[in-house]
């Protein structure tokens, strides 16, 4: 009989992930990565408030100041999320006062023009959402 190696295991596992079972620990990853606040961050993250440029390291401040009407928690929270997901890396820099930036890892940037495209989307079609639902609205009241 054959050992089956962790390394199989977990190549066997991989190929069995499939998101709609409810088992599926994708499940969760996809709960997380479609926020608001992870979308905005790394839709925003190196590129600046058009997010036309490229990825760049950002500093913590540049990021409270770009993303309007997040708090602080909710900022820190969600930065330690993607920094425990491996999508951004922390840097401090021991300055006065201490510097602290963000930046894409590969696996962020493998998920950052999907979700700058998801921030251009609905931008795109705000409009016609509205009317949309103030239609269905009107048909259901």
């Amino acid at each position: 009989m054959a050992t089956t190696t962790a390394a199989q295991k977990r190549a066997e596992a991989k190929a069995e992930y499939d998101a709609f079972l409810a088992s599926c620990p994708s499940r969760d990853l996809l709960a997380r990565i479609s926020g608001k606040w992870v979308t905005l961050i790394l839709s925003a993250l190196g590129s600046g408030a058009d997010c036309a440029g490229d990825p760049r390291p950002m500093r913590y401040s540049e990021l409270s100041r770009l993303l309007a009407g997040v708090s602080q928690k909710m900022l820190t929270q969600t930065l330690r999320s993607l920094e425990r997901d491996g999508l951004i890396s922390r840097t401090v820099t021991p300055t006065v006062p201490v510097t602290v930036s963000y930046e894409l890892t590969e696996l962020g940037l493998s998920l950052h023009q999907m979700m700058r495209g998801l921030k251009t989307w609905a931008e795109i079609h705000m409009d016609e959402i509205s009317g949309n639902r103030a239609r269905y609205d009107d048909a259901t009241a």
